[in-house]
């Protein structure tokens, strides 16, 4: 009986082992990755590859999320593999992910960059991945029988934007709401700064942006792929804008 009673004991004290060396090392329950996550994900989808697991407090990383309460409607920045935990930094806004470049240029083409104000990028609200019409104005030289008429064209038809940097905003200070909380401030501003945007082209409409940089002006439309051309105005001058 009582080898019976001490093989028992020395079982039950073995399987504690274990949990008794986490109890140890201050255990925290984090997220970790049990299945390979594609950049981009959203968190909604993400629910399905990540599990909740005990682990060593020392082992664990201090920006390591225990949930995903508060996060909807981020995005993965990068891929996450199995194993890993998963942290703050690698969820973001969608634009955010947009804007950092991830673009693949299309086999031939080269990119340029070029800055404008917002209300020439569509009041700012391209973002990588869009596809623009870049129309270029000039003061004068535009039509050969008449060079000293000012002219306009949409001279590069859906442009594909691999890229946008924007100087950073002013956050206005939150303001005490009826009932006494802080509340955030409603954003009624408009888009101040310049952006920054890099387009991929042919070597011909490359030189063209970088000749209207230095030497006219550029205006942009957001073009999708599907945006119908008329074929008109072609080059607009004064006796073109009424008819």
């Amino acid at each position: 009986m009582l080898a019976v009673v001490g093989a028992i004991l020395v079982v039950s004290y073995a399987q504690g082992a274990d949990s008794r060396a986490v109890q140890g090392l201050e255990p925290v329950t984090v997220l970790v990755v049990n299945k390979a996550v594609p950049a981009g994900t959203s968190v909604a989808a993400l629910k399905a590859f990540v599990t909740s697991e005990e682990l060593p407090g020392k082992a664990v990383t201090k920006s390591a999320l225990q949930n995903l309460d508060g996060l909807a409607g981020k995005v993965t920045a990068v891929d996450l593999l199995p194993g890993e935990q998963l942290v703050a930094e690698r969820l973001v806004e969608p634009e955010a992910l947009k804007t950092s470049g991830m673009i693949d240029v299309p086999k031939g083409l080269q990119e340029v960059s070029f800055q404008l104000e917002p209300q020439r990028v569509v009041g700012g609200r391209i973002v990588a991945g869009d596809h623009i019409g870049i129309f270029i104005s000039l003061k004068g030289g535009g039509l050969e029988a008449k060079p000293e008429k000012e002219t306009t064209q949409l001279t590069i038809h859906k442009v594909l934007v691999t890229a946008v940097q924007r100087a950073p905003a002013a956050t206005a200070p939150a303001q005490p709401s009826a009932d006494g909380a802080t509340a955030p401030p409603e954003d009624t501003s408009l888009p101040t700064g310049l952006l920054m945007l890099t387009v991929a082209v042919n070597d011909v409409d490359a030189t063209k942006i970088v000749y209207a940089s230095e030497y006219a002006s550029i205006w942009l439309s957001k073009e999708p792929l599907d945006a119908k051309d008329s074929g008109r105005p072609g080059i607009m001058t004064k006796p073109e804008v009424y008819k």
